[in-house]
């Protein structure tokens, strides 16, 4: 069964729900393959760090800040990650989703995307910078050369542009969104249960060959999603 994530390596949310979805299928015992979408919180940012995560949302949540920032590292806790908001600094992001996109036609996309979300959240690694994709691209199985070729050239820009019409053709600006065996877009941060639910209802729908139409207005809760203005706004004034 297919899931399609829009996702971004910047955002803590996509990370957690990535842990909630393999759990999930786990526990509904089905079998899933999951298609990476490549979404820009930040594409007019650069190369140099500025500002942390966590200052980026003192910024624009101002005195709610500090809630959200408790909120994305409990959430990300009760899932085995360690989030560091104070020492990941977002950058651009659009090579590491050229990366993603090589792993993609290797069969290893999942490996890659985990990788570069570990080294930027928790490593404090700045993914915007040749050497370090260059090393996480083979550490996550990756063939050294064709890594190489990649982060030489422009492959794969074409598929990160066409994620990102896809996604506004489906409506989203936020992430992490799934879509789920074709089924309308939807949060991809939803309680254990919930997913497995949901899992279990399309391998059903799949088996029995029959296409179900769901609700086509459903938007991801405000406090569970990265948006493009809480990232791009601060990094355009650090830009500037």
């Amino acid at each position: 069964m297919q899931i399609e994530i829009h996702a971004d390596v910047l955002c803590p949310w996509s990370y957690i729900a990535k842990r909630r979805l393999e759990a999930a299928s786990a526990l509904a015992g089905t079998a899933t393959e999951i298609v990476w979408r490549s979404f820009e919180l930040s594409p007019e940012g650069g190369a140099i760090p500025g500002e942390s995560a966590a200052d980026m949302i003192r910024q624009w949540r101002g005195d709610a800040a500090a809630a959200r920032i408790a909120e994305i590292m409990a959430f990300g806790a009760a899932e085995g990650l360690q989030l560091d908001l104070e020492k990941a600094r977002p950058v651009n992001s659009f090579n590491a989703h050229r990366l993603v996109h090589l792993g993609a036609a290797a069969g290893k996309a999942d490996a890659v995307m985990e990788r570069l979300l570990r080294a930027y959240h928790s490593e404090a690694q700045n993914i915007a910078v040749t050497g370090v994709l260059d090393r996480h691209g083979r550490e996550a199985g990756l063939d050294p050369s064709a890594v190489a070729a990649l982060l030489a050239g422009e492959d794969f820009g074409d598929a990160v542009r066409a994620d990102k019409r896809l996604a506004a053709e489906r409506g989203i600006s936020g992430v992490p969104m799934m879509v789920l065996a074709g089924q309308a877009p939807t949060s991809a941060v939803k309680p254990l249960d919930e997913l497995v639910g949901l899992l279990r209802q399309a391998a059903d729908r799949l088996r029995s060959k029959q296409m179900a139409h769901g609700d086509r207005t459903a938007t991801p809760p405000a406090s569970c999603s990265c948006n493009l203005g809480e990232v791009a706004a601060a990094s355009q004034r650090n830009q500037g």
